[in-house]
């Protein structure tokens, strides 16, 4: 990093030289330019070709500067960061896990950095929270606003046409988040599940390990106990609820969400606790490092999926910044709402009156990629950014950074790695990390393709639960094309062409994506079973269904 930085300096004091040098040349000629002649009048004329000339020399410069600066500033700040935060942790400089890999005669195992030692946790803005202070990013926002006053624009328009009134009831809305109660008592218990059980047998574990005379035993009966919670408490329990009462989606994303992110918060408390009590009994320390409910109760709202005791806070909550975080938010749902009333309703229903052949599903792809991207860039501002800041700012949470410039990305592995940074770095400490330390570092591949495993599951299981049918499009665009662009459009990748294959590619995924699902979901709307069985649910009716198409 030091090298980094030392070349970064040089870089960047050779360019301020050359600027010097050039503005210095500049104005030499200038004042040359700027003599008395001998009638004691200056030339108007060379002084302003002098003028231009200097003016188009310094808007060549600029840009040089502007690149140099935008690709070394922000991974030099970030070092300087992680090395301050790194110091004040421990007193001295940490070394990174990739450092320590270069050591000879080490497993993976013994190389695994401490758990305060992972992912550092510094007091940062979200990147738009910086962007849309510049009046160029800020009219994009500005866009995207005028898009959604036209969209109620054109529905009240067009229903007033059709009905001869005003149609303000929101009746695909209100079905998709039917039953919200249930759904609300569903998330407390889980909640209030995931508060006691975990932490009373870690903190039962914990103050008798090193008291108890067989404590791998007594490890493994407290280990079973937490899987069989994880699996049977908190994976099944909602799954049945959900079936049960039959929930409409949108209230099924709501719990099987939350049922995704208690279960990994629940696996990173216990994860990064037990290694600090195993070296406490190992010390012989008479203090058993067990951390108070307090704390464990907020890391259960923080955003973040990595527990610290201890989280850099802000010194105050902007309540106003809270209230425009939540409203933005609503204010997406209904965005969502009218893209499916006015793009995606009328292109599906009309589907259904021809037969299903390959000209209709090329058509249904390529029509879908508008609104399919307009949802991929609501979820991730209305969800990434503005649910989370407004969680974070309530909890005085001081490390904003849940994604970084995913847009600006040349290659899919650092998308995968900057789309969703909280996620992320829970795969890549708990998943790929841990995969490493358990079967060494030589099965690199196999880790990458175990995470890519893992993400597609969970991916592939909340569709299926909150659509109530098993289409598995997702599993295989993940699994596969994404994994393989993953290795083929790697991070070698950086002219602009690949930003624009990737930006090409994304758009053609999220495209398929809603045109599949939608049609196996109205498929399964206009040719219900009458007793379906298991195998119904599995197999997609889109291949049977003639009356739909």
């Amino acid at each position: 990093m030091v090298g980094e930085e030392m070349s970064l300096r040089k870089r960047l004091s050779k360019s301020s030289e050359n600027a010097e040098g050039k503005e210095g040349d500049q104005r030499d000629r200038s004042e040359e330019s700027l003599e008395p002649r001998s009638n004691g009048q200056i030339n108007l004329k060379q002084l302003i070709a002098k003028k231009i000339q200097l003016t188009a020399e310094a808007e060549e410069l600029k840009p040089f500067f502007m690149k140099e600066v935008g690709s070394h500033f922000d991974d030099f700040v970030t070092n300087l960061i992680e090395k301050s935060a790194s110091l004040d942790n421990g007193g001295c400089a940490v070394t990174s896990f990739s450092v320590l890999e270069g050591e000879n005669n080490h497993r993976a195992k013994d190389l695994r950095a401490p758990p305060e030692h992972g992912k550092i946790f510094v007091i940062r803005r979200s990147l738009l929270d910086e962007l849309l202070e510049v009046d160029h990013i800020r009219t994009i926002y500005h866009m995207f606003i005028a898009l959604l006053i036209l969209f109620i624009l054109s529905t009240l328009v067009v229903d007033y046409i059709d009905e001869g009134r005003l149609v303000l009831e929101f009746n695909l809305m209100s079905y998709a988040f039917g039953k919200l109660t249930v759904a609300m008592w569903t998330w407390c218990t889980m909640f209030l599940c995931t508060l006691t059980v975990p932490y009373f047998l870690f903190q039962r574990w914990a103050r008798g390990y090193d008291r108890s005379s067989h404590p791998l035993v007594y490890s493994v009966f407290h280990c079973f106990l937490f899987v069989v919670f994880q699996v049977g408490v908190l994976g099944l329990g909602p799954l049945y609820v959900v079936l049960a009462y039959t929930l409409p989606p949108a209230s099924r994303c709501i719990v099987i969400c939350e049922q995704i992110r208690l279960i990994m918060k629940a696996h990173s408390f216990v994860r990064e606790n037990v290694p600090r009590v195993l070296n406490s009994a190992k010390e012989k320390s008479r203090s058993v490092p067990v951390p108070t409910v307090n704390q464990y109760l907020y890391f259960l709202f923080a955003p973040t999926l990595i527990y610290r005791d201890n989280y850099p806070r802000t010194p105050t909550v902007r309540w106003g910044y809270v209230i425009m975080q939540f409203a933005q938010v609503f204010g997406c749902f209904f965005y969502v709402y009218y893209v499916f009333e006015r793009l995606c309703t009328p292109l599906f229903r009309n589907i259904r009156q021809e037969p299903f052949s390959a000209r209709v599903l090329v058509l249904c792809i390529f029509n879908s990629i508008l609104p399919a991207a307009l949802i991929l860039f609501l979820s991730f501002f209305a969800f990434l950014h503005c649910w989370l800041n407004a969680f974070a700012e309530m909890l005085r949470f001081g490390d904003r950074m849940f994604y970084k410039d995913w847009w600006n990305s040349t290659s899919y592995a650092n998308y995968y790695r900057t789309w969703n940074v909280v996620v992320h770095d829970w795969l890549y400490y708990y998943a790929y990390k841990d995969f490493l330390w358990f079967f060494t570092k030589k099965f690199k591949p196999a880790a990458m393709f175990a995470v890519f495993a893992v993400s597609a599951v969970v991916h592939e299981y909340a569709l299926a639960v909150c659509l109530n049918f098993f289409y598995p499009v997702l599993f295989v665009l993940f699994m596969f094309f994404g994994m393989a662009f993953n290795f083929i459009v790697n991070d070698s990748r950086k002219r602009p062409i690949w930003n624009i294959l990737m930006w090409t590619s994304l758009f053609a995924g999220v495209a398929v994506l809603l045109c599949f699902y939608s049609q196996e979901w109205y498929a399964r709307q206009h040719c219900p079973l009458k007793n379906p069985t298991f195998l119904d649910y599995i197999r997609p009716r889109t291949w049977t269904c003639r009356y739909v198409f």
